[in-house]
């Protein structure tokens, strides 16, 4: 066991930009408003989309449940990159190579979209121009690279095959993609919400959507008793709120994942790194409020609500960081949750075939900066009326027999075993056993409930039934929250909603 500590608590490095502006947003309460599109969620497509939508001189609501770039955007690792893993060979076996180039174009705009945009508005966000690696270290690592190089032949893709990094460390072989990019999330965004501002636009905070219904024109209710009534919605809430309408709870796979900050006297190295084996790590710097630099070690991810320890994660990207860059300060550390569709290509478009006004956005797998981009860009134009060649790559009602049956049993069996485990899991721990700062699930007068005593030893107990499906939660321990292990909601420790797609708090037993 390495002797570095890694930080008590989770704190994103990108949200201290944010909550250094202190820039608060009001909360819609008892108040109905009419515009003409109502924007739910306040992450990077979300942002976007309100920012254009607004410049082309549309009346726009944007709500967010809890404060704006808190979700997923805020805790990402921020690279802006069409180099998505090892994803285009995948693609062309599923999907054709026609579709799997559509795919790499929309990511490459949206990379120079964000590019044009950050000079056009002269926004300081430290965007630098970066090569992106896939690397490997084991023999079927390197053959899986052979093969995604071959694909970027065939998509017209200028990769290009190497041994050659700045990693501490020998790979088999890399696949290196020039002119990529990486940026500071929050501080790229914070100034559109100025734009939005300024253009008329409507920013409200802590405003949970409840219920979005009618099509013509649609109704937003919130749980304050708001009331938003628009032609259009755009639900960009990461995990759609309304999922029910689409079934999206059965066509997404949901992952945690980790990120940890470090500093090291070591030699940092240019560029973005992912490696090819598993575990996975992603690797890149970014700079310290102090003007020096740090590495973002990424990885470890697993099934949410699935992951048993989650400290225990965070422990082995220090290790990592440790072992190979000589790390010796963790500052930061933070978490977050990916959501894949069935085919690894995002759900953008109508909720459903036949509900043309009600637009959602959803599973970006991990690459959230350039696909939630082409969310944005993509959804402005659907609210337009004007034509994209991207709307049938994208739309959330298609359904591909290969690989979409297969992955839709897999995870809905995954699902119900989830579901009955939690259904038929006893836990004999008691009360007073839990020390200060632990949470667990606990036998509470005979019955399965969740208990957390805070630092001062007081305490609070749920009930640990999801407000979603029903499916029984567990404990994270690092991120001190209830995580849902069906459909990826997750509970404060005192029961209130942190992400969807519930929408209502755990039931109190007391506190």
């Amino acid at each position: 066991m390495n002797e570095q500590k890694i930080p008590r608590e989770s704190y994103s490095y990108w949200r201290k930009a944010a909550e250094e502006r202190g820039l608060p947003y009001d909360k819609l309460a008892n108040e109905s408003l009419q515009v003409d599109v109502t924007i739910v969620g306040a992450g990077i497509t979300g942002i976007i989309a309100a920012y254009l939508l607004s410049r082309e001189g549309k009346k726009v609501a944007l709500v967010e449940s809890g404060k704006v770039i808190n979700g997923t955007t805020g805790y990402t690792t921020a690279k802006i990159s069409t180099q998505h893993g090892l994803m285009y060979d995948d693609l062309i076996k599923h999907h054709g190579e026609e579709k799997a180039s559509l795919y790499y174009q929309a990511n490459d705009e949206a990379m120079n979209f964000l590019k044009s945009l950050t000079e056009e508005l002269g926004i300081s966000c430290e965007f630098t121009t970066q090569p992106s690696y896939v690397y490997a270290q084991t023999d079927k690592g390197s053959d899986q690279i052979n093969k995604e190089a071959e694909a970027y032949k065939k998509l017209n893709i200028p990769g290009e095959l190497t041994t050659e990094t700045e990693l501490p460390f020998e790979v088999k072989n890399a696949l290196k993609l020039n002119n990529q990019a990486q940026f500071h999330p929050v501080k790229f965004l914070l100034p559109l919400l100025g734009e939005i501002k300024a253009n008329g636009g409507l920013i409200f905070e802590h405003t949970r959507v409840t219920k979005v219904s009618g099509d013509s024109p649609v109704e937003v209710l919130t749980e304050d008793g708001g009331e938003i009534t628009s032609e259009k919605v755009i639900v960009s809430t990461h995990f759609p709120i309304n999922d029910f309408k689409g079934l999206y709870f059965s066509r997404l796979d949901i992952e945690r994942s980790y990120i940890l900050a470090a500093k090291t006297d070591s030699e940092i190295p240019e560029g973005m790194y992912l490696s090819a084996d598993q575990p996975k790590r992603s690797i890149r710097y970014t700079t310290d409020s102090n003007g020096g630099r740090m590495i973002l070690f990424g990885g470890d991810s697993h099934k949410s609500g699935q992951g048993g320890d989650t400290t225990e994660h965070y422990e082995n990207l220090r290790d990592f960081a440790v072992q190979h860059f000589s790390a010796k300060e963790f500052p930061y550390r933070w978490s977050a949750q990916d959501l894949t569709t069935l085919d690894q290509v995002p759900y953008i478009g109508p909720v459903t075939a036949h509900e043309k006004n009600t637009l959602v956005a959803t599973g970006y797998a991990k690459w959230g900066m350039t696909n939630g981009t082409a969310a944005a860009l993509l959804l402005t134009d659907y609210v337009l009326g004007r034509e994209n060649r991207f709307k049938e790559l994208f739309a959330p009602s298609r359904f591909n027999a290969n690989p979409s049956v297969k992955n839709f049993i897999k995870e809905n069996a995954d699902v119900a075993k989830e579901f009955v485990k939690g259904k038929l899991d006893k836990h004999d721990r008691k009360l007073e056993e839990l020390e200060n700062g632990e949470g667990g699930v606990i036998t509470l007068d005979g019955k399965r409930a969740g208990a957390y005593r805070n630092a001062n030893g007081e305490v609070t107990v749920v009930d640990t039934t999801c407000t979603h499906m029903g499916c029984e939660l567990g404990w994270n321990t690092a991120e001190k929250s209830w995580d849902c292990p069906c459909h990826g909601s997750r509970f404060s420790a005192c029961g209130d909603v942190i992400e969807g797609p519930a929408v209502k708090p755990l039931k109190k037993i007391y506190d």
